[in-house]
């Protein structure tokens, strides 16, 4: 085969294990920390790497354009800051499941979608930070812990970092497996494809307000409206209701084995719509559809880095944190963008970065509505007193 035709399908390859090794860290740990035991946080990381593959696929060869699709990594940030939920692990599948129905819902019914839309991006982004800023602490909390294991992998972290910021991450989780390994970790590699685990899920308000709405807006809010802006730049115009109606659906049918979220990719989407998958435009999904048969394989060993994960939680948790460091960052930066909203922001990224719960309903919303308190009342020129 040419070179020229075995482009994009080397650059699929590619994205997909970027896109997992990035942030796979990350998900786990929020499926942890929603109530998973080990088992079904494999089984759920198994889930949500097949349903993103299937959905990459499905959209490439529908529409023959790069949409590549992703498991909202955002939303996994948001599950490990918000904990478990009412109803436990069932309690937090029964939460995934409303969501990816309100993402199939914002696709189908426009003025929904609209309502979405209007929540102002100042106070999405300024929750995001609030979710995000503790898990951004975990190296520290690592170094301290362990200095010269953490120490390496940072140091790696920020050699690649110099060198090209895309393989920063997946070369320090690579680091972090070799440190692990060299520990003497056992890790059976029978256990490498985890069984899938269906869960029966349960229902309560206070799971529907304190998770699963909040897992809603960050999946729109920080993946699939940036994933479309990313494929509109570079000349694609895929159809938003059957692009966000397809990742909905899959994460409907991946949620009762534990996957949290389905959605566009937004960090990864450039390295399939750009020149560099294939100079032809109408060419390009083959790198997507390519990302997503990956993507299907890696999920079969989500065993394995599953057990890294429990071997050495402290050395993934720092992984995780050093993945996350720049969406805190875009996420400050539009947050204050405006000065007419940035103490309502300010207020929406404390109150979610605290961590309180209230009435068993997480901080992440409890900041959405703080925020959007002194939004109106700012707005409404009740505060701060005119001169």
């Amino acid at each position: 085969m040419p070179p020229s035709r075995l482009q994009p399908v080397l650059v699929g390859i590619v994205t997909a294990l970027v896109g997992f090794s990035s942030s796979f860290a990350v998900v786990l740990r929020g499926l942890t920390a929603a109530g998973a035991n080990e088992a079904q946080a494999a089984s759920g990381l198994m889930a949500a790497s097949i349903a993103m593959g299937v959905a990459g696929i499905v959209l490439s060869l529908w529409l023959r354009q790069p949409v590549s699709s992703a498991w909202s990594t955002p939303g996994a940030a948001l599950m490990a800051a918000t904990g478990p939920v009412l109803g436990g692990w069932p309690g937090a599948v029964g939460a995934f499941l409303i969501a990816a129905g309100l993402l199939v819902l914002a696709a189908l019914v426009k003025p929904f979608g609209r309502a979405v839309g209007a929540i102002p991006t100042t106070l999405a982004s300024a929750m995001l930070a609030g979710v995000i800023f503790g898990l951004c602490l975990a190296p520290v909390h690592a170094f301290i812990e362990a200095p010269a294991a953490t120490a390496l992998v940072f140091c790696v972290w920020l050699a690649a970092l110099r060198w090209k910021r895309l393989y920063a991450t997946p070369l320090a989780a690579v680091a972090a497996a070799l440190v692990i390994a060299a520990r003497g970790a056992s890790l059976d590699l029978s256990q490498i494809a985890p069984a899938p685990m269906l869960v029966w899920p349960e229902f309560s308000f206070a799971a529907f307000v304190g998770l699963a709405l909040p897992l809603f807006i960050v999946t729109m809010a920080s993946q699939n409206l940036p994933g479309i802006a990313v494929l509109k730049t570079f000349g694609f115009t895929p159809p938003t209701s059957i692009t966000i109606g397809v990742t909905g659906a899959m994460g409907a049918l991946a949620a009762p084995f534990g996957s949290h979220a389905i959605n566009l990719s937004a960090i990864t989407a450039a390295m399939c719509a750009s020149p560099e998958a294939a100079p032809e435009p109408e060419r390009r999904w083959i790198a997507s559809a390519t990302c997503g048969c990956v993507y299907i394989v890696l999920g079969a060993g989500a065993g394995l880095a599953t057990k890294l994960a429990a071997t050495a939680p402290l050395l993934v948790q720092a992984v995780a944190g050093l993945a996350l460091l720049g969406a805190l960052g875009g996420a400050l930066a539009q947050a204050v963008s405006k000065p007419e909203e940035r103490d309502a922001a300010l207020v929406t990224f404390l109150v979610a970065a605290s961590g309180t719960s209230f009435y068993g309903i997480g901080g992440a919303f409890w900041g959405l509505v703080a925020g959007g308190i002194v939004l109106v009342v700012t707005r409404a020129g009740l505060w701060p007193p005119r001169p």
